[in-house]
């Protein structure tokens, strides 16, 4: 098949981009704070991320391989990539809210406004939490979740 959208596909950029990231997580050094971070790393992180348009691909996967290759500790690579999300997802959620906002819905502000609150404290608890863990444990749960959701697509669609 053509398609990117392909299992298959999915399958192996799965298994590649976890390996990638067990890695970089081996392999890199570890010595830098996100405050390190100038211009060329920030265009080498951006343009991993693109990869992410690879279906199987992990936005936040590839970013924080990225960073991790270029010698950021794990919580900082995580917190730059999880930085790195925030302008789109307030973008996305802005244009879905006006949208919304513009139709002819009934809209209830009042929840939509306690809904978008709560959904940001959580995201900032799942966050922190996350680079915890990470911080703690690493990225080898991850890249063993990646591997076998790799591997069951495989012998789902081979």
């Amino acid at each position: 098949s053509t398609s990117l959208r392909d299992p298959l596909i999915i399958a192996y950029a799965s298994i590649g981009f976890g390996l990638l990231l067990w890695y970089a997580d081996v392999k890199g050094k570890r010595l830098r704070q996100i405050n390190s971070i100038n211009l060329r790393d920030a265009i080498i992180i951006g343009l991993a991320q693109a990869l992410a348009l690879i279906p199987g691909t992990s936005r936040s996967g590839i970013t924080m391989t990225a960073a991790l290759m270029l010698g950021l500790e794990r919580s900082s690579a995580a917190r730059f990539s999880f930085l790195m999300a925030v302008p789109i997802i307030l973008a996305a959620g802005g244009y879905e809210s006006l949208k919304l906002i513009q139709s002819n819905a009934s809209v209830d502000m009042a929840n939509f406004i306690i809904t978008a609150l709560l959904s940001a404290i959580s995201a900032f608890l799942a966050i922190h939490l996350f680079m915890k863990f990470v911080e703690k444990i690493g990225m080898l749960p991850f890249v063993v979740y990646r591997v076998l959701l790799g591997i069951v697509l495989v012998v789902m669609f081979i």
